[in-house]
């Protein structure tokens, strides 16, 4: 069951950039009967390793921002320890409950973007031509680009991707979360990136993010249940080659409503095992 639950996750990676945890936790709680707050860090081992693999193949293939990932991830990494020390605080059925609040907004996000979807591929213009601001792509509202897609980082863009990354931090750290599910909308509306680019640059910050939170999972005195982590991480290797295959033949549309809808599910799912609290 575990590497089955992993190959879930893999394949949620592999296919959106984020929403593993999303999935890797409830599985892990009522699956295999694991206490919420062990699944969080068993979470954050294996989709943060799942993940790294899944953005070094990314980058390899040039599908990948690497600067945009660090500074995303420069804000993500400390503020995982904040959300770890906030999930200590909260009674296990709340931080499920509150998981799923969290699960129902970002299905409405999805599915709302995923209504609106569309890449253009930019006509990139010559070395020699001289670029002015007509060139420049304006598809985000505080991000922009030049016609050959590379990010133009003003201090406004600058601003806005830290503090995402803080929050998606804050959420990795709480829910044992990767950030994913934040990042790659973020992305996506706010820097103009594309859908495949997003998904790999999304698991640059997943990993690094995911790392903090363990770290910070550990210092804190949680126990870890490495045989499980490792069979989760054995599963979501190939589930995050799978997911990225699939992902080779589908709309930018496709991926997002599917993601939205599996979700809502889980999100409805969760309410209904802590409907009595």
């Amino acid at each position: 069951m575990s590497i089955l639950f992993g190959f879930i996750t893999g394949i949620s990676l592999g296919l959106t950039g984020g929403g593993g945890a999303v999935f890797a936790v409830p599985m892990l709680v009522y699956g295999l009967g694991i206490p919420a707050r062990q699944a969080v860090l068993i979470s954050l081992v294996a989709v943060g390793t799942t993940a790294l693999i899944g953005f070094l193949q990314k980058w390899h293939r040039g599908d990948a921002e690497l600067r945009t990932g660090l500074l995303f991830a420069a804000t993500g990494v400390p503020a995982a320890p904040l959300g770890s020390w906030l999930a200590q605080q909260l009674p296990e059925s709340l931080l499920m409950l509150l998981f799923a609040l969290l699960m129902t907004i970002i299905s409405t996000v999805m599915w709302r973007k995923g209504s609106r979807s569309g890449e253009q591929a930019p006509v990139c213009i010559p070395l020699d031509h001289t670029v002015t601001t007509a060139d420049y792509r304006h598809d985000g509202p505080s991000c922009q680009r030049d016609t050959c897609g590379n990010l133009i980082l003003t201090s406004r863009c600058a601003r806005l991707l830290l503090l995402t990354g803080v929050l998606a931090g804050i959420l990795s750290g709480m829910f044992g979360v990767g950030g994913g599910f934040i990042i790659v909308p973020a992305l996506i509306v706010f820097s103009s990136m594309s859908m495949s680019r997003a998904v790999g640059t999304s698991l640059l910050v997943i990993s690094l993010v995911s790392a903090s939170g363990v770290i910070s999972q550990l210092a804190s005195g949680q126990q870890l249940q490495w045989q499980t982590a490792a069979l989760f991480v054995a599963g979501g290797l190939p589930g995050l080659t799978a997911g990225q295959t699939a992902a080779r033949y589908l709309s930018t549309s496709t991926l997002q409503k599917v993601f939205a809808v599996a979700i809502l599910l889980v999100a409805i799912f969760v309410l209904a095992k802590n409907s009595a609290w």
